[in-house]
């Protein structure tokens, strides 16, 4: 006699398994940062994103349907949400500017210039020429809304009365700038050979040396 009763329900997936599925998409981005900066974008194909990841190429794919999304998503979760956190730390600090720009340069060397992600600078300048659609997102993602952060910060002095007023403030904020981009860069480059000479041994003391040179000229002047 045949059993009427129903099947059972299939099993819910385990914990363990539902927390693996979360964490997937950042296991992506880790691996496809990881070779693209070691890589190169051109260089790096899906299937070593895959393989770095330990998964199928489609389930690269079920997340991310081309590798120049995958790389903006690597440039929005490493660059676009620093600049968002330290926009809100603009907001939100009330102590002087000069200590307000000293954590604000703190806080982008520990979440992206002490990390992997001060690869993707290098990365930028090396390959975006070949790739003008993505040359156009990390203007929109990156570049402006750092320099409107920066100017902002520059105008929170100026309106406080603690710094003096710059004939060209956009100008002001590459200078501030640049020379933690060109910092990243070294790392990338020079800093990246065993035996090279040129090599800045403490960053953190560079970073701070910077910004003293900087806000000797920002300083509005007392009579």
């Amino acid at each position: 006699m045949l059993s009427t009763s129903p099947a059972p329900a299939p099993a819910e997936p385990g914990p363990s398994r539902r927390r693996r599925k979360e964490a997937r998409p950042q296991e992506l981005l880790d691996a496809a940062l990881d070779l693209f900066v070691e890589k190169g974008f051109a260089a790096t194909k899906m299937d070593d994103v895959a393989a770095r990841a330990g998964v199928s190429k489609g389930t690269v794919y079920l997340y991310f349907p081309s590798k120049e999304e995958l790389l903006k998503a690597v440039i929005r979760h490493n660059l676009t949400l620093t600049i968002s956190q330290v926009d809100d730390l603009v907001d939100q600090f009330e102590g002087s500017t000069a200590d307000l720009m000293r954590l604000a340069a703190a806080t982008w060397w520990e979440q992206v210039g002490a990390t992997q992600a001060s690869g993707i600078f290098k990365l930028i300048i090396t390959e975006v020429r070949n790739f003008p659609d993505l040359a156009a997102f990390y203007a929109q993602e990156v570049i402006e809304p750092g320099e409107r952060l920066l100017v902002r910060l520059l105008q929170r002095g100026v309106d406080r009365g603690e710094f003096r007023t710059t004939p060209n403030p956009l100008d002001t904020a590459h200078s501030l700038i640049f020379p933690l981009l060109m910092l990243c860069l070294h790392k990338h480059s020079i800093g990246a050979c065993p035996s090279a000479d040129a090599i800045v041994h403490d960053p953190r003391r560079f970073i701070d040396n910077h910004l003293d040179l900087m806000l000797q000229g920002l300083l509005a002047r007392t009579a």
